[in-house]
């Protein structure tokens, strides 16, 4: 057996002979457990209302009757987004942003259903779930039980035991980093075990096997800041004071800081403050509802002259129709552009928070994790831009419908007249216009090119700290 392994051993025995790793052990694994069934009954039970509403709503709007077309633009329909099996775990911003979007025309409206609103931190502590337990509590343990692991031998004497024996002061942290590693390895074994049964929901092996070695690195991190302060600090008082004081700098301040910083420095306006914006602009489109707007002027010369028509009248197909349509587009270019700018500025926002992440790894590893869970804010805003895209053809199916379908002399008449309101009205058949919709997450390898920076962040962290382990270790007196 080698000196690093021998003292590895050492360390070990001492730990369970007071036990503090076999009660730390226990409190990972309680915790974790409770949280892990507490978090996977709610998002099955919401799974569950999710099915039973996604049912409930394509059951009621395939089962309404012949109707106008433009009836059924302004019924509406829900899309449901139903998290990944990563999301047990870590939840991220799905705790804020919702997974249900209500889908009508002329509008875009914000996802609902989420368990809170205050969400500015992007899906931070909204609610204790796993990740938050590895990302605060694990390394609270560690400082606790690995503070003193060099401090303990120079309090005892046995440093220069050790070092008189011919024991480098390298080997010495060495077996000192190993027997911390078992205590990070032995506290990682409930989220492999959380990955594996993702996995078995048909989760990507890449993405858990991904969550895992990020959660690795995280504690990897922290093992190598409680070796590095127990080998620079002579007093285990000060050690566990400094110790406590970098975590609670790390895991609460600066991600606060993070937050505001990435608040401040980019505009986010909201969906509501948008639309009000939007409103003097959405006026200069023109009412689709009113073909003779005068908006529509240039259109109706263009399609009178592609038709070779004298009046709207004479047109092959309904002016009224034509008129829907168009107004539609420019109307959803017009939303998807300040869409777009929101959604920009809040990605702005979050790229300004992962930065922190060279302040701060919990920062980096709640990336991470968000990523590889498929709950970040990329997988939202996809999200968004999906069921708009459905939203956008549903609604022009229908206008092509009234176009097409419709004569211009019944659609204008069908206020005053019973028949022509009959002839107006399409068969319920159209209504599978509307595509089933299915969200899916990213594929694991797009997931893990988005955690590649917080990943190649936390692996600086590791080797700034091993560098100074290793300057320190190498100048190691009793």
């Amino acid at each position: 057996m080698n000196a690093l392994a021998r003292i590895a051993r050492e360390e070990w025995r001492l730990w369970a002979r007071s036990r503090v790793v076999l009660v730390a052990a226990l409190i990972v694994a309680v915790l974790v457990a409770a949280t892990s069934v507490l978090t996977a009954l709610r998002v099955s039970e919401e799974a569950s209302a999710r099915a039973a509403r996604q049912a409930s709503a394509e059951e009621t709007f395939f089962a309404q009757p012949d109707r106008h077309p433009h009836r059924m633009v302004h019924y509406g329909h829900y899309a449901f987004r139903t998290p990944p099996p990563l999301a047990a775990f870590d939840p991220g911003v799905d705790a804020v942003t919702g997974q249900s979007i209500f889908l009508e025309g002329h509008r875009q409206n914000t996802a609902m259903f989420a368990d809170t609103r205050a969400g500015a931190d992007l899906g931070g502590f909204a609610a204790l779930t796993p990740a938050n337990l590895y990302q605060l509590l694990l390394p609270l343990l560690l400082i606790i039980i690995g503070h003193g692991m060099v401090l303990r031998e120079r309090e005892s004497g046995t440093l220069a035991v050790m070092l008189a024996q011919g024991q480098s002061g390298l080997a010495i942290a060495g077996g000192k980093a190993l027997a911390l590693a078992g205590v990070a390895g032995l506290f990682l074994l409930p989220l492999a075990m959380l990955a594996a049964y993702s996995v078995a929901m048909g989760e990507a092996p890449l993405a858990a096997a991904l969550m895992v070695a990020g959660y690795a690195l995280y504690l990897a991190v922290w093992g190598a800041l409680v070796l590095a302060v127990s080998l620079l600090v002579r007093q285990r008082s000060v050690a566990l004071g400094l110790l406590v004081f970098a975590w609670l700098l790390i895991a609460l301040v600066v991600p606060r800081i993070g937050i505001n910083a990435g608040s401040a420095g980019v505009d986010a306006p909201g969906k509501i403050e948008s639309d009000l914006v939007m409103l003097a602009e959405q006026r200069k489109l023109g009412d689709g509802h009113n073909a003779a707007d005068p908006a529509f002027d240039a259109l109706q010369k263009q399609v009178l002259e592609q038709y070779e028509a004298a009046s709207v009248e004479e047109l092959p197909i309904n002016w009224r129709g034509v008129v829907a349509g168009f107004s539609e587009t420019k109307l959803t270019d017009l939303m998807n552009d300040y869409a777009e700018r929101r959604m920009q500025a809040e990605a702005a926002q979050s790229r300004i928070v992962t930065w922190f992440g060279l302040a701060s790894p919990t920062l980096a590893v709640g990336a991470v994790s968000r990523t590889l869970a498929g709950t970040d804010l990329a997988t939202h805003h996809r999200f968004l831009r999906e069921s708009e895209a459905l939203r956008f053809d549903f609604v022009q199916g229908l206008n092509d419908l009234h176009a097409t379908a419709l004569t211009y002399a019944d659609d204008a008449a069908r206020s005053s007249d019973p028949e022509a309101e009959q002839r107006t009205r399409v068969n319920a058949a159209s209504w599978r216009l509307l595509d089933t919709f299915r969200f899916a997450p990213d594929p694991a390898e797009a997931r893990a090119a988005r955690a590649a920076l917080p990943l190649a962040l936390m692996l600086g962290w590791l080797l700034v700290l091993g560098g100074v382990i290793f300057a320190g270790a190498r100048g190691l007196r009793p």
